[in-house]
């Protein structure tokens, strides 16, 4: 097991994981749904407090606004790698404006990525709700 926090030093497949779930807090900050639509793989699926979809969906909800990624504050971030998969867990409190609301919630991030043909893929987004007080501001 390898953690951003650990002393040891990422590999590089970590490290190119590790930026491309930056990259991402950023694209979906950003609506950037055509950055989105090459991470996602096609039968990636996305689970949130409100229900769970796949990749469609999903982008659908964030280039129509249903859900705004406003700022995802990152505490922790750690990559696990087996085989072509790697498992990303990120401890953030996610700024988002659902619905009209801006809420503010702690969530643990799964993120499940794929090689696929030389190339990082999402398979799996998973928000869990901590119990942890929000940190932010």
């Amino acid at each position: 097991m390898s953690s951003t926090t650990s002393p040891a030093t990422p590999t590089k497949a970590e490290q190119e994981v590790l930026q491309l779930s930056k990259d991402k807090w950023k694209w979906m900050s950003d609506k950037s749904v055509d950055k989105l639509d090459t991470l996602f793989a096609e039968k990636s699926v996305f689970v949130h407090m409100g229900g769970s979809w796949g990749k469609t969906q999903e982008l659908n909800v964030i280039r129509m606004g249903g859900i705004w990624y406003k700022e995802a504050e990152v505490y922790g971030a750690s990559v696990n790698m087996m085989g072509n998969t790697a498992i990303l867990l990120n401890d953030i409190d996610l700024v988002a404006v659902v619905g009209g609301n801006e809420v503010v919630n702690p969530f643990m991030v799964t993120e499940v990525y794929v090689n696929q043909n030389g190339k990082w893929k999402m398979g799996s987004l998973t928000f869990s709700k901590l119990m942890r007080p929000v940190k932010l501001k």
